[in-house]
């Protein structure tokens, strides 16, 4: 066979999310399309790290809403190793300010699980191809809040939103450290810096203020 009768290598794609059952419907979409091949699946940040660092896809399909560290700062970590992998966020969230935040950490992608189920494989493609992709809903969301965040959540660094996001879960600031891998104190002066930002006055506060912005 010559090599312009070859056949294409597939897409090989990574699914991240902590439903199996989500994980299996996305898998089962994908698998029509012959030019894709999920070769792994992974539920949390970790697994994730691991499986990208074994397996090398060309996409990772990530949920932002992962237990402990989030889709956004996995996406951040693996990129921060291996550059060349390309990232399609897939989450909930339509807001703009959750686009905003991934493509600042670096995702390729942002497509909300709202769209139609077409649009995943569309998205994973134009993604592996190297092609900036936002769902349309998304993007309408984008556009209306004009700098793709808008208001006082915007001012916030990507580091600062996911400290405040995991705060309003709960975490104490040594935990968060942990997670981020950084110091408490660290933390705490980022809280520090949220507060001032958000205008709250106590750590309670700041998890109200957040709950109404929507950042949980």
């Amino acid at each position: 066979m010559s090599a312009a009768s070859a056949p294409a290598v597939p897409i090989s794609v990574l699914l991240v999310d902590d439903h199996a059952v989500v994980r299996q419907g996305y898998g089962r979409l994908l698998a029509r399309d012959p030019a894709m091949q999920v070769v792994a699946e992974a539920a949390s940040a970790h697994e994730a790290m691991e499986c990208e660092r074994r397996c090398q896809p060309d996409v990772v399909v990530l949920d932002i809403a992962l237990p402990g560290v989030s889709g956004i700062e996995t996406a951040r970590r693996l990129i921060a190793r291996r550059n060349a992998v390309r990232i399609l966020m897939f989450s909930m969230y339509q807001d703009a300010i959750y686009a905003s935040r991934a493509f600042e950490a670096g995702a390729l992608g942002y497509l909300s699980k709202s769209s139609a189920p077409e649009l995943l494989v569309e998205a994973v493609r134009a993604v592996a191809a190297g092609r900036r992709y936002v769902s349309p809903d998304v993007a309408q969301a984008m556009a209306l809040s004009g700098t793709g965040g808008g208001g006082v959540v915007a001012s916030l660094s990507s580091r600062e939103h996911e400290i405040l996001r995991l705060l309003t879960s709960g975490y104490e600031l040594a935990e968060i450290g942990a997670r981020l891998g950084v110091s408490s104190k660290t933390v705490a002066n980022h809280q520090s810096v949220i507060k001032n930002k958000l205008g709250a006055t106590s750590a309670l506060q700041l998890i109200l203020v957040a709950r109404q912005l929507g950042i949980n």
